[in-house]
């Protein structure tokens, strides 16, 4: 067991989490990043959903219970595509920038590389605590790294400059290579260092002698002027060997200059999780793999300081068999000390969702025992023997209604529940459609890169209750569909061919309600006498 410092050991515990109607949505490749206190996972399957079209979700752990928010984006973000295994890079605050996060690259669900690099920033907060993000593009110019996936991005900060280090990957065959038994056949990306400026976006590549060989999914860490590269998968020698590099980068006032030396005390990972201990240099590497088949039980601590790199082993919890017998497993950081971890359920019929998932801690003794102290605090309840600990992420909102809080009874209204969407299977949702199409939702191949598992739609609001149209079968452009499908709109089409014309959906037309008067009480009746017929005949002769 690694300790820290002494007399603060470190404790690892594993929880098991019920997810709440989410579960398919976590898979392989997803990225989970923390924004504003908010966790946000990126990347998961299912677009087009029509509770969270952004196909960004906000991470809720409370209560052994995982539940996914929508996050919205703003009117000038560009549209960022669901990306597995892309490179992330956290921006913590400089220079008067708010905290943001650096996307390049990724595998699209259809098996398409992206080569491009996004950022995201938090855009505003409104009161019922609802997080909007902006995505925005950022061009890059002279040498551009290439589309790939499974590689790394890190922040690299020499006098007074702050740079970007792109590292390793994986892309498809060039294409003067690629036949058609190879199309889909993937290669190690040539052992480059990218180094780009974040103002202005230029970008230049350089050769190091001691990086070769390709590396895929490795670990890469950073601190002032350094990038330690840790592990990794070489699909030429298919081997992880106990690689460690250290990148240094020194930002002069003409060209940069780099310098890479090998070091001895390196781990064989790959796809490992790292999650930051606090706000100094402090990371534990968990999960991964040491070969094809078998994952690396073991944990580690690191610890960057000003002379070098520091691993420390750490005592992990005690895994369940779940999770040992488990071919794969995956997941990411949900703040300082804390990890989401999933394995598959490998095809238990009796399990509904396709993943088990967990939370992994990691504590010192004294923050136990402060958590332990913590328990009568609560922001929803004054019953101290059964309260929550309260959150970090958690502030206190004064001079607001109770229904307004998060955790009260109406605020799981924004919650993600894969119930409340419409059994497309069932309902024929995939296959109401023009008489002439040719789409079997059965034995779909994605024909768009925004789509996974089914077909794109629009709604033809032609006719009395308007149908759904495969965008395929109405010849649409991918960037066509993307903007159709950013409104709350219906469209008509013209015989479901060429392009849609846009109109907004007629408001509905409702009924007059039929009132009735009310009764009155005690209305005055005029008076009738009532006269006898001899009366009459009297009264009669008289006016006559």
């Amino acid at each position: 067991m690694g300790c820290f410092d002494a007399g603060t050991c470190q404790k690892m515990t594993l929880q098991p989490l019920t997810p709440v109607n989410c579960g398919s949505l976590l898979q392989p490749g997803c990225s989970l990043l923390q924004l504003d206190g908010e966790v946000l996972l990126f990347g998961q399957k299912g677009w087009p959903k029509r509770s969270c079209p952004t196909g960004v979700f906000g991470v809720r752990i409370k209560r052994g219970e995982l539940k996914l928010r929508p996050i919205t984006f703003s009117n000038d973000s560009c549209y960022l595509p669901p990306l597995r295994c892309p490179a992330v890079c956290r921006l913590d605050p400089y220079d008067g920038l708010p905290e943001s996060y650096l996307i390049h690259g990724g595998r699209t669900p259809n098996n398409e590389i992206s080569s491009s690099l996004y950022l995201l920033t938090m855009d505003s907060r409104g009161c019922n605590r609802k997080l909007m993000v902006r995505c925005k593009e950022k061009e890059l110019v002279a040498e551009v790294p290439g589309a790939r996936y499974g590689h790394t991005m890190s922040i690299v900060q020499s006098r007074g400059k702050t740079a970007c280090v792109l590292f390793g990957g994986r892309s498809y065959m060039p294409a003067g290579e690629r036949t058609t038994e190879s199309w889909n056949s993937v290669v190690d990306c040539p052992s480059q260092v990218f180094l780009f400026d974040l103002e202005f976006g230029c970008s230049s590549a350089h050769t190091l002698p001691e990086l070769h060989g390709g590396q895929s999914f490795h670990v890469a860490l950073s601190r002032e002027d350094c990038v330690y590269f840790i592990g990794g998968h070489s699909l030429t020698s298919d081997s992880r060997p106990p690689r460690l590099f250290r990148l240094r980068v020194e930002l002069l006032q003409g060209s940069p200059l780099l310098s890479c030396e090998t070091l001895d005390t390196g781990l064989s990972i790959s796809s490992a999780i790292v999650t930051r201990t606090g706000p100094s240099h402090k990371y534990i590497i968990l999960g991964g793999y040491q070969s094809d088949s078998q994952k690396r039980m073991e944990c580690s601590t690191v610890i960057l300081h000003e002379k070098g790199i520091q691993f420390e082993p750490l005592e992990p919890p005690n895994w369940i068999p779940d999770i040992i017998h488990s071919r794969t497993w995956f997941g990411g950081s949900t703040g300082e000390g804390s990890v989401l971890l999933g394995v598959p359920t490998e095809g238990r019929p009796s399990q509904p969702d396709t993943h088990y998932f967990y939370k992994v801690s990691f504590h010192t003794e004294g923050e136990r025992k402060d958590e332990d102290e913590t328990q009568g605090c609560s922001q929803e309840s004054t019953d101290y023997d059964n309260s929550t600990p309260l959150e970090d992420s958690e502030e206190l909102y004064f001079g607001r209604d109770p229904h307004e809080l998060e955790d009260s009874s109406d605020g799981d209204e924004d919650a993600y529940n894969e119930d409340d969407e419409e059994d497309e299977s069932q309902t024929g949702y995939w296959i109401k459609c023009c008489l002439g199409c040719q789409v079997d939702p059965n034995t779909w191949e994605p024909y768009y890169s925004t789509e996974l598992h089914r077909p794109a739609m629009i709604f033809c609001s032609r006719g009395e209750e308007g149908h759904w149209v495969h965008a395929q079968c109405m010849e649409l452009s991918e960037t066509l569909l993307l903007r159709l499908s950013e409104g709350n709109q219906k469209y008509f089409c013209s015989d479901h061919g060429g392009l849609p014309y846009q109109e907004t959906t007629p408001p509905r037309q409702l009924l007059p309600l039929k009132r009735t008067p009310m009764k009155v009480k005690e209305r005055k009746t005029p008076l009738r006498l009532k006269l006898s017929p001899a009366k009459k005949s009297f009264l009669r002769r008289l006016f006559d």
